[in-house]
Parts: C-alpha cells; structure tokens; sequence
C-alpha cells in the first residue's frame, strides 16, 4: 500500500511538476545612436544575470541584432517558472544588496550619457507543446526571432493549436532548432505569439526552412479549413548571441 502511494506522489510530480509551463519576459532595448552602451553591457553581465542565476534562473539568453539595423537593440530573454515566480524575482531583486552595489555604475550614469532611447517588456507563457525553454546545441550563433500577429482572439487561438497539434513535429523533423515558444499575455502587437529559433549559420537555417514548405504535413494541415487566416502579419529579426549571453 505504502509503494503505491510512494508510486501515485512520483506520478504527481512528473505530471505537474515537469509538465508546468514556464513565463518568459523578453526585453528590447533601443539604443541611442552614438551612444556608448557599455555601461548597459556591464550591468546585464556583471549585475543582473548573476543576481538572476543566484535565484536560480538560468539559461538567459543576450542578443544583438545581425547586421546594421538602426536603431541598434539588444534583447534579453528571461524564463521564469511561472508568474509569481516573476513576481518574486522581482520582488528579491530589490532587496538583494549585492545586485544593488553592482548596479550602481548603471543605475547612477547621467541623463546625457544613459544608453537606452527606451526599452519594452513582454510577457509570454510558454506552449502545451514546448512548455520549457530548451538550451541551443554548442556552437548556435544564428537566431532567428519570429513574431506573428493575428486579426482576433480566436484566429490567434486556432494558431497556436496548428502548432501544438501539428507544426511542433514537422519543425523537429525538418531541424529547425526550437529555443521557446510564447504566447504574449502583455505587450505591444496583441494577439500574438512569437518563437525562438537557432542554427549553426545562416546555410543551416536556408537549408532546414527550405525542407518545411514541402513537407507532407505542412501540406496537408496548410490546407484545412480551421486553420484558416489564422496569420496577418509575421515579423522577423536575426540575431546573434552577445559574449555574455548563456544561451
């Protein structure tokens, strides 16, 4: 009796527990141009993502933009457990002496001299079908950030279902490289869902996108009638890992 509690608690956990969907908070800072951003590097380096890892979010990725896109960003993706999760973190962050002192250099630079134009927060869960961040194979230096935006609610919904029952498997088939999926509960461009992706290079991303337009299953599922508009708009960005970036 006692073993088939012990089993049904085991049960518990591997269900709820493991299958949990994370929150990810994704920044986008805009720079000013002719602005040194060393000061906003150092504090992501030195400051925050050390006193993210003291609680135990790890895996946080630091991006820059491919190529000479103006004006210049650098995005920051953060995976929480949930969102009094992130609510805590937060929460310590204010309080944590250490991250404070090491903030200072930052939090006291000049108007004229700060970096940042301005930067925008969103807020996702995570999909049923890919409910945790997944860490990029060594060697990931080409991510490829999608956004798609729908009309509704509801167009949005029926999207977000073409992956979960259908999209996922033909994108693991066909390599491309999923980082997270999110759907955003807070931010601009709503409804929308936005992913990560991550390749060796730009040959490997030509390659592997070019197997998923034929596909069997793309094909068949491109064509029914309940996934139809489901997408009014799809926004892309290339990115690069900066030296810091742990993903």
């Amino acid at each position: 009796m006692i073993k088939k509690i012990a089993l049904g608690i085991v049960l518990l956990v591997c269900t709820f527990g493991f299958s949990q969907k994370e929150v990810y908070e994704f920044r986008e800072y805009e720079l000013k141009f002719g602005k040194s951003a060393k000061v906003l590097h150092d504090y992501f380096e030195k400051a925050l993502i050390p006193a993210l890892n003291k609680q135990g979010i790890n895996n946080i990725g630091a991006f820059e933009e491919i190529g000479d896109a103006m004006p210049k960003k650098i995005y920051l993706l953060i995976a929480y457990n949930d969102l009094d999760g992130y609510q805590k973190v937060l929460s310590n962050l204010s309080e944590d002496q250490v991250f404070l002192r090491a903030s200072e250099e930052y939090s006291n630079t000049a108007q004229e001299d700060f970096p940042v134009e301005r930067y925008v927060t969103s807020l996702f869960t995570a999909f049923d079908g890919l409910p945790k961040l997944v860490k990029p194979a060594e060697g990931s230096v080409v991510f490829e950030l999608r956004t798609y935006e729908a009309y509704n609610e509801d167009a949005f919904q029926r999207k977000v279902k073409m992956f979960n029952e259908s999209e996922f498997s033909i994108f693991d088939e066909v390599g491309l490289h999923s980082v997270f999926f999110g759907e955003k509960i807070a931010g601009p461009q709503m409804p929308c869902l936005t992913y990560l992706l991550a390749f060796r290079d730009m040959a490997e991303r030509d390659a592997n996108w070019s197997k998923f337009g034929p596909h069997p299953e793309w094909q068949r599922i491109v064509k029914l009638p309940e996934y139809a508009n489901t997408v009014s708009n799809i926004y892309r960005v290339f990115l690069k890992p900066l030296s810091y970036s742990q993903l």
